[in-house]
């Protein structure tokens, strides 16, 4: 699990990060993300609405797996970006890890992230 001071408080920030960052997207999720030169760290949120998965229970499982990818890269990100994670299939909750890992460096590095 990624450290509570790399995660988003609030729902100011994550309205900003929607109204002025930049896309990046795929058929399974998509990436918003903007650079905040007023951190030192980078911010992370995952979004899974229920109209992905009715339980939470799956819901929850698809934002650890993201975390926890997410809690591997965050040696190779070295700017503070604010980034949000919206996912739209319940394929992810199944995917096999080393896909799912594939995947997100695909899109952080899409995003000139990492």
């Amino acid at each position: 699990m990624i450290a509570r001071t790399f995660r988003f408080h609030g729902y100011g920030s994550l309205n900003y990060v929607y109204r002025q960052g930049a896309t990046v997207r795929n058929t399974l999720c998509s990436l918003r993300y903007i650079k905040n030169d007023r951190r030192k760290t980078p911010r992370v949120a995952v979004v899974v609405s229920k109209k992905v998965h009715k339980s939470a229970v799956v819901r929850n499982r698809i934002r650890r797996r993201f975390y926890e990818v997410l809690r591997q890269h965050q040696a190779a990100i070295t700017e503070p970006y604010d980034m949000i994670f919206s996912v739209f299939s319940d394929q992810v909750a199944e995917m096999p890890y080393p896909e799912l890992m594939k995947l997100l460096t695909s899109q952080l590095r899409e995003a000139k992230i990492i």
